[in-house]
């Protein structure tokens, strides 16, 4: 009985140590510092954008898919992005993000699903946000842990991913595209 607690208990540490340090939760804003072009909020948050993406259940299936139309405006280092979505089992829904710039390519950001203040940081191409949202009603109403990373390419199109995490399980992730409206007027 001792062997199998103990064989039980190695597989556990090696599971929590892969999660912890060989996964989407290991990157660091400090591994992208020297990457490019240069993620700014100002810059590739600002006028229309458009968005598509999947969003996965904890079994790994794609659960639900959505568009996404998204308005970015700036008044110095304060910015709000207004998002519209589609989903693909016909729900809308409507998120306002109020965001913050701080010192050391630090934000915040706040909307009314979010649980306190969402903590980002800007490193070379990338963002990364932690925060805690409540799911609406029909979707259980419960609070995930969030960690979020925004990844911009060459093109400009911004390739974001997301883990949402309930007691460390993680119970849904998201990939999307985000990219400028090529139809917006200038």
């Amino acid at each position: 009985m001792k062997l199998l607690t103990a064989a039980l208990v190695v597989i556990l540490l090696a599971m929590l140590a892969k999660s912890m340090f060989l996964s989407f939760r290991a990157q660091s804003p400090a591994d992208y510092s020297d990457t490019g072009p240069a993620f700014s909020l100002k810059t590739q948050l600002s006028g229309e954008i458009l968005s598509e993406g999947l969003i996965f259940g904890p079994n790994g299936k794609m659960t639900n898919s959505f568009t996404a139309k998204m308005v970015g405006t700036w008044y110095g280092d304060t910015g709000t992005l207004s998002e519209e979505f589609v989903y693909s089992n016909g729900r809308h829904q409507s998120r306002k993000w109020f965001l913050q710039l701080g010192p050391g390519n630090t934000f915040t950001a706040t909307a009314d699903d979010i649980v306190g203040e969402a903590k980002g940081s800007v490193s070379g191409a990338t963002v990364k946000m932690e925060y805690q949202i409540t799911l609406p009603e029909e979707a259980g109403g419960h609070v995930l842990n969030v960690t979020d990373w925004l990844y911009l390419t060459e093109s400009g199109v911004i390739m974001n991913k997301s883990e949402m995490r309930k007691f460390g399980i993680k119970v849904a992730e998201l990939v999307a595209t985000m990219r400028p409206n090529p139809l917006q007027s200038d």
